[in-house]
Formats: structure tokens, sequence, C-alpha cells
């Protein structure tokens, strides 16, 4: 078989080649390149490639090296600016999969092979003649929530060697294929800006806004915030006030006011409904489907058991989805969820936990705003 491996110079993906290689499988290593968002070029991009380059080699494999600068900046870094500019928590990752490394790369480059392998921790699963996004063996590792707005055409065309093997045995892999980067430290950061300092970036991008740090109880000025961008809802670290924990609990975008709250059981940061905006389904949409419809409820309503996450864990809560009338969806959490952030996204599974069904992105609810609105008024005194 044909195969496209992305490599990025870290050692899942050279892992991914060795053993598609000791398959059989015929392959062409390639490397998206991506510039940085300043002049100071980026070193980090010239290590990764060396690093493939000795990979190839390795193996005597050609390797290509292709570069979707403009459509990273143009696509994922500009939704990314514009989420954080509207006081949403974006998901850059996610953007990153579905749009360059599984769209602009699969139209220019992927189509031209059977299949296209990469080092996610995730795994694909047949199931009753369809395919599914399936969780790694690994559940630390697991990046299903990364790969969770795929499309089923992308899921068709993609390999995940990975999936079966804890991050563990990779390791071991790499050492006994004596991979020069067997013990190669794992990159962290956005998609493709690995060694990137998220707040740097922010602020080269929008500048800063300072305004007041309020406490939500009293309506107290407590500190002052660079910006209402560098904050997300749940945040506790980096908020500079003494007298913590403190949580990020709520954002005035029109006021510029970042609300906070004190104490690790605070209830200002905990909810079990979370509306979203729409679903994206990857294989079936099981509202469309009435043998998996599990509950009808008097109403009419139709409440579909679940397994989902909130942000980037091992952690899986339980809980129902429902479709409003309004087209969008209700999660209902069997548990209170800590720092629901509109903007992110929640990612849906089945309640075994074995298939990712979708994901959708998080909305403000109706009923939030206008609680916001008469907070506005009626409790900002910033003393």
């Amino acid at each position: 078989m044909r195969i496209a491996v992305l490599v990025s110079g870290g050692v899942d993906s050279a892992v991914v080649v060795d053993r598609l290689y000791k398959e059989g499988h015929d392959l062409t290593l390639f490397y998206i390149r991506i510039g940085m968002d300043n002049d100071q070029g980026d070193c980090s991009a010239e290590e990764d490639i060396e690093m493939c380059t000795l990979i190839a080699r390795k193996y005597n494999l050609p390797l290509r090296i292709v570069s979707l600068h403009e459509e990273y900046w143009d696509n994922v870094m500009a939704y990314t600016l514009r989420t954080v500019k509207e006081g949403l928590t974006p998901h850059p990752d996610m953007m990153c999969n579905k749009m360059i490394k599984f769209g602009f790369f699969e139209e220019r480059w992927g189509k031209d092979f059977d299949k296209t392998a990469t080092g996610h921790y995730a795994s694909i699963k047949e199931k009753d003649g369809k395919l599914y996004l399936a969780t790694a063996a690994d559940p630390v590792k697991d990046q299903t929530d990364f790969l969770a707005q795929i499309s089923y055409d992308q899921l068709s065309h993609l390999l995940f060697p990975l999936g079966d093997i804890p991050k563990s045995e990779v390791r071991r892999l790499a050492s006994e294929a004596a991979l020069p980067n067997a013990v190669r430290k794992d990159s962290q950061g956005i998609c493709f800006l690995g060694k990137i300092n998220y707040n740097d970036f922010l602020e080269r991008q929008l500048g800063t806004k300072p305004g007041p740090v309020v406490e939500i109880e009293t309506g107290k000025k407590i500190g002052t915030h660079k910006g209402y961008w560098f904050y997300t809802i749940g945040q506790r670290k980096g908020l500079g006030l003494s007298g913590g924990p403190w949580y990020v609990v709520r954002k005035n975008i029109r006021d510029n006011v970042v609300y906070v709250s004190n104490g690790y059981d605070t209830r200002a940061q905990y909810g079990r409904e979370i509306p979203v905006e729409e679903i994206h389904w990857i294989t079936l949409n099981p509202f469309s489907q009435e043998n998996n419809v599990a509950d009808v409820q008097s109403t009419g309503s139709i409440r579909i058991p679940i397994s989902f996450k909130t942000r980037h864990s091992p952690e899986f809560y339980s809980g129902h989805v429902m479709q409003t009338p309004e087209g969008g969806y209700i999660i209902e959490s069997d548990t209170d969820i800590q720092g629901i952030a509109p903007g992110q996204f929640a990612i849906l599974y089945t309640p075994d936990r074995q298939l990712c069904l979708g994901s959708g992105m998080i909305s403000i609810p109706h009923s939030s705003r206008r609680k916001r609105e008469r907070h506005t008024k009626n409790n900002e005194t910033l003393s």
C-alpha cells in the first residue's frame, strides 16, 4: 500500500514510520512547514526537519517538505484570534487537524496515496459496515478530542498505527529500532507552534487592554488584568491574585471585566447543562437513527446517553445529549462540570467510551446572557 506519512521530528511519527516500513508498505514522508508570526525565524522547525531527514535516511525513504504557511495563518490562526477577541476559548489543534493536516494537505498531496498515516494516539474501528473514530489504548495520550471535527471522508483515508499501544511501548520500540529521536522530549503547545508562549503570541497579535478583575460575589475590584483575551473560563493559574485559589468564572467583553471567584469548591465555577450550538457528527447522526434512540420523554424530546469531555484530559463524564427546538443541542451531565468555557468544544463518545461520535462548540446560554447583562447593570461597583 502506498502511504503518505506525516512526520514531525518527534518519536511518535518516527515509530509510525518504523512499524509501517517493517510491514512492507511503500512510504513517502511529508513534513508540513509553517512559519512563525514574527521575523525571528523558526529554529525548532530546522531541528525537526533535521530529525525527519535522519529518519528518512535510516529507512532510505523520500522526504518531502511542503509549505502550508498561508493556509495555516489564514484559517487556523485567524479562527484562533477571532475567537479569543470575541471572549471565547478556541481549540486551534482541532482546527489544525481538520483544515491543515487532513484538509489542505489531503487535497494537494495525500489524495495521491492509498492512505495518510500520522502519529496521533487514536484508532479506527468498523461497526455495521461503517468506520468510526475510536479511542486509543493509552487513555492519557488519547487524542480523539483533537480529531473530533474531521469528516467521514477524511477518516476513511487515515491510518493511526499507534492507537493500539501505550506511550511507554512507543518509547521502547523507538529504542529497540535505534531511532535518533528515541529519547527526544515531546513537543508542547499549539499545533505547529510547539515552543511558542501563547500569551506572548496573543500580545503580539492583539496587544493589551487593561481592565478590572472583579470578585463576582461582592462586585469589588480586586486586581487588574492585561486584557480579557488572556483568560478563559475555569482558569486558575496566572491570575496574579493573592489569597487564592481564584478561578475565572465569567467575562464581560463589552466592559472588559474579568470576574473571579475564590475557593476550590465555589459553585460559580460548576454547571451541569452545556449548550452546544451544533454538533459535527463524524459517521452517523444518532438523532436520525431510530434504533439508536434510547429515551423519548413525554415532551417528545429525544435524550441519547453519551460520555463526553470538555477539554483534553483522560477523564470522561457521563450524561445525555438532547436536541433543542432551535436546532442546537444541550448536554446534560450526570455530575458537576468545572469551568464550562464558551467557544471550547464538547467531545461526544459512546457510553462505553470506545467510539468518538463527534463534537460541538459550547455556546453561551441565553439565560446566562440575560443574567450577565443584569449583573453588569446592577452589581458592578468597581471600588
